[in-house]
């Protein structure tokens, strides 16, 4: 789950930052995390197409082509990832595999779009931080009702 969650975290809004802007810099989070590195353009659309799939906003998705190996053990199967989006898919697919997918989510502040795992009991958690983006929001909703509700009559 940490790899899926840094991978979509890949892209910070509030920092304005990108770890996939540059060749160094995807080569660099991939290796620091044990993974060859694959074509940055191949690590862009991955990591696009799985924010998509985690906000709902893609309706039809495609496959995505990653080689994954499945390799016996005395405790059954294993995914063997060769590259980063690779190891990375192989975790998505752990996830589903466990039901734990949909627990993935991106929060919806426009100012910070960071991914976070959902661990409320009935999977409604919302924001990624009810301290901070939660409270932005709550803070914008009061503010606005509060000026609808003050605003003069219409004549």
């Amino acid at each position: 789950m940490s790899l899926v969650l840094a991978f979509l975290n890949t892209r910070d809004v509030e920092a304005d930052t990108d770890v996939l802007r540059s060749v160094r810099e995807w080569r660099e989070w991939a290796l620091d995390r044990g993974h060859r590195p694959d074509p940055l353009p191949e690590a862009v659309r991955a990591r696009d197409t799985l924010r998509a799939l985690v906000t709902g906003t893609d309706r039809t998705p495609g496959a995505a082509r990653v080689t994954v190996d499945v390799v016996t053990t005395g405790d059954g199967a294993e995914l063997v990832s060769r590259t980063a989006v690779a190891a990375v898919f192989a975790a998505v697919a752990r996830l589903t595999a466990l039901g734990r997918w949909n627990r993935i989510k991106i929060c919806p502040d426009t100012a910070c779009r960071w991914a976070f795992y959902d661990r409320s009991r009935n999977r409604s958690r919302t924001w990624c931080s009810m301290r901070v983006c939660g409270n932005r929001a709550k803070a914008r909703s009061f503010r606005q009702r509060g000026i609808t509700e003050s605003s003069p009559p219409e004549r």
